[in-house]
């Protein structure tokens, strides 16, 4: 049986508290996402930066000018401390589009491993597109609802309810204490 690959999506200084783009509930999606490394309960994981594509293209570019001053900050755009923690452990990739499989790498991966779990930020925008990607490549997706952090709660409510009618059968909804049940690593 193939084991899961866990996905840690975009856990950046932007996201955390006090940072430009902060997401209610980072710091909890980051501790959740300890747990699941710490438990094993996936057998590999691959962690994502947003990083502001040099030569963008189309909406893109409108983006990159919108958002100038916090693509070019160098601390907003590092992974959080505890997760940059895992550098050496887990492969970090970057990518400049929302879904993490615009990066080949990453879509080999997920095509080969037997389930994609989820987390990160911000679940309605990254997560949320690399779960629909995921779907479509025909990976089987795991989507951790508190390993996840939207910008509102509003946004998160309804990528949850967005994803609830995906459920059972193309994304599976679970607590990071639901999965590690699941995997007997509890």
């Amino acid at each position: 049986m193939k084991g899961d690959l866990l996905l840690i999506i975009d856990m950046q200084n932007v996201y955390a508290k006090g940072g430009e783009w902060e997401c209610m509930d980072t710091e909890r999606a980051a501790q959740n996402i300890l747990r699941l490394v710490k438990s094993g309960a996936a057998d590999s994981a691959i962690i994502t930066k947003f990083i502001a594509d040099k030569n963008p293209q189309g909406v893109w570019a409108d983006y990159n000018q919108k958002y100038k001053a916090v693509n070019e900050d160098k601390n907003a755009n590092e992974l959080m401390p505890q997760i940059a923690a895992l550098e050496g452990r887990f492969p970090i990739f970057q990518k400049s589009k929302y879904s993490s499989l615009s990066v080949p790498q990453i879509k080999k991966a997920c095509l080969k491993a037997g389930r994609a779990v989820v987390t990160g930020v911000v679940d309605d925008c990254c997560v949320l597109s690399t779960v629909f990607e995921l779907i479509d490549a025909g990976v089987y997706t795991v989507y951790i609802t508190d390993a996840a952090s939207g910008l509102t709660k509003e946004k998160a409510a309804a990528t949850r309810l967005t994803l609830e009618g995906l459920s059972p059968l193309h994304v599976k909804l679970m607590t990071t204490d639901e999965y590690l049940k699941e995997s007997g690593k509890n």
